[in-house]
């Protein structure tokens, strides 16, 4: 009998606009589609930081995330991570700055993102491929790793209020592969800036860079019962967000209570 063999499975390939996006932000193109140049900022200046647009968590950071420093949203599948996420980048959009969202898997619900508030015309959103399910561990480190290529090349590109870096759906298997290092790279990257770099992921990753982490943890799910036949209908999720490491003194183990209409898998 011939003798049967197993075809590895292909990982996707890497999308012609990523390499147009690479090749743009290299020449800096993009400081062309800018109204406004952000300041430089003040290293000393401790009231540099980026609201959220969620008055009870503003209140428990300070007043937001601190711009010049790598941030954290850390939470697991209907932790209200991606409704954190989503109301930052709108804030940061409402207030004319540019965002930059990097989407290592391709996850980002565009829908969600306008009911958020989010101005489309001032995201760049830059997108993966879903490899979580696709070609087994290969797949996930090289979709992690153009993504975080991307990452480099937007930081160094510069001139946005927020950069987003989305590896929530990310297996943990191949976060815990990344060098120790990267996070540090990237908090060198952004240091001194006005930009605002968060990391979302299900998983604690940058423990020793700057910035603050945020925990995010679901409380239970909200619903309401219709006027037809008695059917529950979800409203959102009650969050409980805590954190975990901040760079001003007072805020660490802060707990906010939040309400989300986001959908259940946020």
């Amino acid at each position: 009998m011939p003798r049967q063999t197993t075809r590895k499975p292909m990982c996707p390939q890497m999308q012609p606009a990523r390499e147009f996006l690479e090749a743009a932000l290299r020449i800096r193109h993009l400081d062309r589609t800018l109204t406004t140049r952000l300041p430089a900022l003040d290293p000393y200046d401790e009231s540099a930081i980026a609201p959220t647009g969620i008055p009870a968590l503003d209140g428990r950071l300070g007043g937001g995330f601190p711009r010049g420093q790598l941030s954290e949203i850390v939470g697991g599948r209907s932790s209200g991570r991606t409704s954190v996420l989503l109301h930052t980048i709108a804030m940061t959009t409402a207030r004319g700055e540019l965002v930059a969202l990097i989407d290592a898997l391709d996850m980002l619900d565009v829908g969600s993102a306008v009911a958020a508030g989010v101005d489309l015309e001032r995201l760049l959103w830059v997108r993966g491929w879903l490899a979580a399910n696709q070609g087994g561990s290969e797949c996930n480190d090289r979709a992690i790793d153009q993504a975080i290529k991307a990452l480099t090349l937007v930081l160094r590109a510069g001139n946005f209020g927020l950069v987003a870096f989305d590896l929530g759906e990310a297996p943990v298997e191949a976060l815990h592969r990344l060098p120790t290092t990267t996070w540090l790279r990237v908090q060198r990257m952004v240091e001194g800036s006005q930009t605002v770099c968060v990391l979302v992921s299900n998983h604690l990753l940058a423990r020793s860079a700057a910035g603050l982490t945020l925990r995010l943890g679901s409380q239970g799910v909200g619903s309401v019962v219709t006027p037809r036949f008695g059917l529950r209908r979800f409203e959102g999720l009650d969050v409980e967000a805590r954190v975990l490491r901040a760079r001003v003194r007072g805020q660490e183990g802060a707990v906010a209570k939040l309400s989300t209409t986001v959908s259940p898998d946020a």
